[in-house]
């Protein structure tokens, strides 16, 4: 019989959000809404629009009634889109956050990395941080000492072993902090999606360590928005919608019904979604894709995508990245990056139109994810802004045929032995 190492039951974090900010030009101003504050929450209460004090400002429930036991030696990932709950989930299992409601029971040492440098000190040294996090998950110094040397070796910082953390770079940071939470032999390692921050070399590299550690059979719960990563190392799947479980099955069943999700997403008008990230000074409203006559897109033919928000700040920047049927990554483009054949049109409107000459995609349905910045910031983020298909056609003449594996097609030519 298999044993439990987390048990959740009923689990549930409510926030209170408060109401809208104020902005105060003056003084009197301030001192004014502090006279007229009272007097507002007390009618609120008259009217019927709170019944305490507690309801006064507005609540929200990141996560609500979940429940679900993953066993010793499992490799679990958490899918789901923005603001669905899988960061606040992991903070509660980790002991970051408590419930409001319901428990998280875990049997065993945890290890782990909700955040870049989770547990460490700005202020002490890398080396000084390895000895501290491992206090923490309750390591003796002797256990420490005797992995020391595989855990700088492996985070690649070994020059700047005895340089205070507050001066490492994010890789560097990423990269201690992975080493250590998965080299102090944590019997459940929490992983949120903080690999992003490493370079492609070190993503590999923790994955093979995390597959290790699975091997070894400890258990991991892993966060991550690539499906491929996690049909990589997952054989389970818990897919968080609204902050509730939708789906608690294999990897390949949760991946299915969060990107069911997303289509059905994309079928809402851009202004109504409600799943997006960023400040909102600019607002996406739009996204198409086009041949640039029609809507039918082939395989070698030009491709035309047009985003469209609803205001100008300076530095305004579009980026969209591109995704297979089954959420893997294929392409990215960032208007930032100047091209010598970029313009600026005047008459353009409030649009972003990229165009390519060769649609190089294989026959196949994609997603396009859209981030709009401005003032070097993120103003809008949308996962499946626009869907669209690809049908079958030609690259310089060759016939392109769909693939069950590959995504992309590439121009090239053929030099065949003669006939002998």
């Amino acid at each position: 019989m298999s044993k439990i190492a987390i048990e959740v039951a009923g689990l549930g974090k409510e926030y209170h959000i408060g109401g809208p900010q104020k902005s105060y030009y003056r003084l009197t101003d301030q001192l004014a809404d502090m006279v007229v504050a009272p007097f507002r929450r007390a009618a609120k209460l008259l009217r019927g629009q709170a019944s305490s004090a507690a309801e006064l400002d507005e609540t929200i429930w990141a996560i609500k009634d979940i429940s679900f036991q993953i066993n010793t030696g499992e490799v679990v990932g958490i899918i789901g889109r923005n603001g669905a709950g899988k960061s606040t989930l992991l903070k509660i299992l980790s002991g970051i956050s408590d419930p409001t409601q319901g428990y998280a029971d875990l049997y065993g040492r945890i290890g782990s990395l909700l955040e870049v440098g989770t547990g460490f000190h700005p202020e002490l040294t890398g080396r000084e941080n390895i000895f501290l996090y491992g206090a923490i998950l309750g390591m003796r110094r002797a256990e420490i000492d005797r992995k020391l040397d595989e855990i700088v070796a492996f985070a690649e910082i070994d020059k700047f072993l005895d340089t205070p953390v507050k001066h490492y770079s994010s890789g560097m940071y990423v990269r201690l902090a992975f080493s250590v939470a998965a080299h102090l032999e944590p019997e459940i390692l929490l992983v949120d999606e903080v690999l992003a921050v490493g370079d492609m070399a070190f993503q590999r590299k923790c994955l093979g360590k995390m597959d290790n550690v699975a091997q070894e059979g400890r258990t991991v719960v892993f966060v991550s928005h690539n499906m491929g990563l996690l049909q990589q190392l997952c054989e389970r799947g818990i897919f968080l919608q609204q902050g509730a479980v939708h789906t608690d099955g294999t990897i390949a069943e949760a991946i299915d019904a969060y990107l069911q999700t997303l289509e059905q997403a994309k079928m809402l008008d851009l202004s109504q979604r409600t799943d997006r990230k960023g400040l909102g000074k600019v607002r996406l409203i739009g996204a198409d894709v086009t041949n640039g006559s029609s809507a039918i897109l082939r395989t070698g033919h030009p491709a035309r995508f047009v985003f469209q928000v609803n205001a100008h700040i300076p530095g305004m920047a579009c980026n969209f990245n591109v995704y297979d049927t089954i959420g893997q990554p294929v392409t990215s483009f960032q208007s930032r990056v100047r091209g010598p054949e970029d313009s600026s049109d005047p008459g353009n409107g409030l649009k972003f139109v990229c165009e390519l000459d060769e649609l190089l995609l294989l026959p196949g349905r994609y997603r396009v994810d859209v981030a709009i910045i401005g003032d070097n910031r993120l103003q809008d983020f949308i996962e499946a802004a626009t869907v669209f298909e690809v049908g079958e056609g030609q690259v310089r003449g060759r016939p392109v045929q769909p693939d069950g594996k590959f995504s992309v097609s590439m121009s090239h030519r053929w030099t065949l032995p003669g006939d002998r």
